[in-house]
């Protein structure tokens, strides 16, 4: 049986045909060992034909559609062109040999050319890939090299599929940064508690939050200077009458030391600092959330913000954080107690960085790890939906929030909660309905268009036949405004002859309706003693 082999280059297809195997063995092995030597090599394989793509982007294509495991139109036409027609009733007798199993599958399926991928055809391809530029003689030195490099780049890019909106690399270095500025801005403000006390010890009693304290500082100043002028500036900034009297009264009396101008002026910009820094932060956190709702919505709607995002920076990323198994989300950040009790052989831990969400919290001591194993499992679920769903939507984050929270009612109070499969299935419905919506905004908008060009177009018909009727008459109009105009005629006509006729006319015309309603309602009394009479009748007969 004769053996064909498909090789897709960065350049083309190509088709060879392996005759003569005896020569360089059945198997493998002997296949590898003969596979250096191009004059060996050469008598078994050789080309039949060549196809070379168009462009980079056909190169591209046709790169996608292989690795996919898709045949293409170009390569159907290629083999069907090249191979030796197999007809229906008999076998063939040849073979294709291809490097992807999956491409040789849907080869088979739709040319029904048999197909086979293994070891002894990859190590033929590797000979044919060795020595490639041989076997076509128009290629020039290095053409084979930029194809490889350009195809190589282009489709890594595509492949890559890169989403700015969604780079879980962002949530990671600003949760790292939020909680340096967390330490950094606890270690300024006590170091602006110290310096400035020297000055007026009494006010970090007064005021005990640390930006409100810098705050403060900044505005005092020397508290020498300061007097009941001052008071409703300092009521604007802590925000109560009371302290801010209460700190004037201090600095009256107040026990610490006088500063020079210049040591004043370095306590004033180090406090600014510490404001500016606390000023950043908020704006960082509000950058957090964005990104996290544009990452991971339902992590974010289930866990929060903050231990959603700490989450995917301990374990790396959001695509390594939705790989995890629940047991393993349960734990992270808790590795070294983890270990420690492995070693011990003590309880391991029941909770990591979980442990920060308010819902272990809210759970009794006694039911903490049961609600952190709950957790762990409905966020596994969440950051999978979240890194492998097209579309962001917080809608199974709220069903699986809910969840929880039905099954802290279930350990407080004992109120059965509702199954898995039924909230999945609301969720499912009202994420489509919610599809269902979007798609219908625009056609909706779309009909009100036409709506409106339809009036429009009634308006201006209507009008040009006004201008019509009043330029031509009504004897110069079409064919159904005839009708209509003697209509009208015999209605003026009836009224002036109603106009003429007698009150006696009128009287009698008015007894002759009355005779009318009283035939009716004669005729209506006949017809229900009949129907009384054939009901009758029915009984009887009964």
């Amino acid at each position: 049986m004769a053996l064909y082999l498909l090789y897709e280059s960065a350049s083309g297809y190509s088709l060879l045909l392996a005759h003569g195997l005896d020569e360089i063995g059945q198997n493998s092995e002997a296949v590898r060992s003969s596979v250096l030597d191009l004059n060996r090599f050469g008598k078994v394989v050789k080309l039949v034909a060549f196809n070379p793509f168009e462009s980079a982007l056909d190169a591209l294509n046709q790169c996608n559609s292989v690795s996919e495991g898709i045949m293409t139109d170009e390569l159907r036409n290629f083999l069907e062109l090249n191979l030796p027609k197999v007809k229906d009733s008999k076998k063939a007798k040849f073979s294709l040999g291809v490097a992807e199993p999956k491409i040789g599958s849907h080869i088979s399926e739709v040319t029904k050319i048999p197909c086979q991928s293994n070891e002894f055809v990859l190590e033929l391809l590797r000979g044919v890939r060795l020595h490639f530029d041989r076997f076509i003689k128009d290629l020039k030195p290095g053409d084979l090299e930029k194809a490889q490099l350009g195809l190589g780049h282009s489709y890594s890019r595509a492949k890559v599929k890169f989403n700015v909106n969604r780079v879980d690399n962002m949530v990671i270095q600003a949760i790292f940064l939020l909680d340096t500025l967390d330490k950094d801005i606890n270690s300024f403000s006590m170091r602006v508690r110290e310096w400035y006390s020297w000055h007026f010890p009494e006010l970090v009693k007064i005021v005990n939050e640390n930006y409100l304290y810098s705050k403060v500082a900044k505005y005092i100043e020397d508290r020498s200077n300061l007097s009941e002028d001052n008071i409703p500036g300092l009521t604007d900034i802590i925000g109560d009458e009371d302290k801010a009297k209460e700190i004037v009264e201090a600095a009256k009396a107040s026990m610490g030391q006088e500063l020079s101008p210049i040591d004043l002026i370095n306590v004033q910009q180090f406090a600014q600092r510490v404001m500016d820094l606390s000023d950043y932060r908020k704006k960082l956190y509000e950058y957090l959330v964005t990104k996290m709702n544009d990452i991971a919505p339902n992590l974010a709607a289930l866990i929060g913000e903050v231990v959603g995002a700490r989450l995917i920076s301990h374990a790396g990323s959001l695509t390594n954080l939705a790989k995890c198994p629940s047991s393993t989300l349960q734990i992270l950040g808790a590795e070294k107690a983890l270990f420690r009790a492995l070693k011990t052989k003590g309880n391991t831990p029941k909770y990591g960085l979980i442990f920060h969400s308010s819902f272990i919290g809210r759970a009794s001591t006694r039911n903490k790890g049961r609600m952190a194993r709950y957790l762990a499992n409905k966020c596994s679920i969440a950051s999978r939906i979240d890194c492998f769903s097209d579309r962001g939507s917080t809608i199974f984050g709220e069903k699986l929030k809910e969840q929880v929270e039905e099954r802290l009612d279930f350990y407080d109070k004992g109120v059965a909660p509702r199954k898995n499969i039924d909230v999945m299935k609301s969720a499912i419905e009202s994420s489509e309905n919610k599809d269902n919506m979007e798609e219908e905004e625009p056609t909706g908008a779309s009909v009100k268009k036409s709506k409106k060009k339809k009036s429009k177009s009634a308006g201006a018909e209507d009008a040009e036949a006004m201008v019509e009727d009043k330029s031509t008459g009504a004897a110069d109009g079409e064919a159904e405004e005839e009708p209509r105009s003697e209509k009208k005629k015999k209605k003026r006509k009836s009224v002036d002859e109603v106009k003429g006729v007698d009150k006696a006319n009128v009287v009698l015309s008015t007894e002759d309706a009355a005779s009318a309603r009283k035939k009716k309602k004669k005729k209506s009394k006949d017809g229900a003693e009949e129907e009384l009479q054939a009901v009758k009748e029915i009984k009887k007969k009964r």
